[in-house]
């Protein structure tokens, strides 16, 4: 069931939000579709503040299962489903080891699906060359796909070890971020600096280039690196212990406009990392929350859409509305915003029961 939440009460709670007069009320029926009637209710009834309105864009087919990581390729939306897979690329308890990337067009109707070996947490557009990129199995054993859907049918996956070396922050792989031209790598669930201890100091972030069937890698942060704090203005040491996911910051957002963002999930501080030359530099900024925080992004227009893949149902939700240009959106255990200047993150409707992957797509 999906509710517009009156902005009077968009803090209380969802069961007195639910009953905000005036509001309007739908019941999910086939994917991108809806009924005015009495239902059964088969979705968890989800809330957005006065002046948004959000609807079902699309919903998992059958039999797959854990929408998460989201992002747009041409004219085309991806979601990569991870079908109870473990983060190691363990079976499911159906015995099932594979994920599966879904292809919509902007409908919300599924036009391709590719299945991927492992847990698909890192899903990115690298545009440069017409394709998706997938990383599989972000606390070990991982590796990374390519999908190119105008290649030949033989031709539209290809599968990549990394090297020439292993990978040694001793953890796996997860965002996938296109910059500048190149393909960038969150070194996820690194291990610490001795064994059992609480300190890191191995790589965060690493830019990949595809050769044959290899990822070649080269770090280009670090867990421990430098970085100047936004709110109080001094420098400190970074000790990240769960990079996880990435985000090109438009231009148009105050003090960190153009810069690499990078989640410090378990650790509630967002790195933003800057580049010289098209190279990311060594010092960052790092913004300190009030919250964990998964994916996030950025309003880039004042309308527009905002994807959300909702673990749970599966359901990829659209929001529409009078965004801010600059305003910054995350899952956080809920859809939130972020405040860039303070840190705090603050639930924006209710009812979304486990958003993960998010994408913001201007005039949509």
């Amino acid at each position: 069931m999906i509710t517009r939440l009156d902005s009077s009460r968009r803090r209380r709670n969802a069961v007195i939000a639910g009953l905000v007069g005036g509001a309007a009320v739908l019941a999910a029926g086939a994917a991108g579709t809806y009924s005015a009637t009495a239902a059964p209710v088969t979705t968890p009834k989800v809330t957005v503040p006065a002046g948004f309105s959000v609807k079902v864009f699309a919903q998992a087919p059958k039999p797959l299962s854990q929408a998460d990581d989201i992002t747009r390729l041409g004219g085309h939306l991806f979601v990569a489903f991870q079908n109870g897979v473990g983060s190691k690329g363990e079976a499911a308890p159906n015995g099932n080891t594979k994920s599966t990337v879904v292809e919509y067009d902007l409908r919300g109707k599924a036009v391709s699906r590719w299945s991927l070996t492992g847990k698909v947490d890192g899903l990115g557009a690298d545009s440069s060359h017409q394709r998706v990129v997938a990383t599989v199995n972000e606390d070990g054993g991982s590796s990374l796909y390519t999908i190119t859907p105008g290649a030949r049918s033989s031709a539209q996956v290809k599968h990549y070890q990394y090297g020439p070396k292993p990978l040694p922050h001793g953890g796996g792989t997860d965002s996938v971020l296109e910059r500048d031209g190149k393909l960038y790598i969150v070194a996820s669930a690194p291990a610490p600096t001795t064994p059992g201890g609480s300190t890191y100091n191995k790589p965060a972030l690493y830019q990949v280039k595809l050769a044959g069937k290899t990822a070649q890698w080269t770090a280009v942060a670090a867990d421990n690196a430098r970085a100047t704090n936004l709110v109080t203005g001094k420098s400190e040491t970074l000790n990240l212990s769960d990079p996880d996911s990435t985000e090109n910051v438009p231009s148009s957002v105050p003090g960190v406009g153009g810069s690499l963002l990078l989640d410090g999930q378990g650790d509630k501080e967002l790195v933003f990392l800057s580049s010289k030359g098209g190279q990311i530099a060594a010092h960052a900024r790092v913004l300190h929350l009030s919250a964990q925080v998964d994916d996030s992004a950025f309003a880039t227009s004042g309308r527009g859409a905002l994807y959300v893949a909702d673990s749970t149902t599966g359901n990829i939700l659209k929001i529409t509305g009078h965004f801010t240009k600059g305003q910054a959106f995350t899952s956080a255990g809920s859809l939130s915003t972020i405040n860039l200047k303070t840190g705090k993150v603050s639930a924006f409707g209710t009812g979304i029961s486990a958003p993960k992957g998010l994408l913001y797509l201007p005039n949509a």
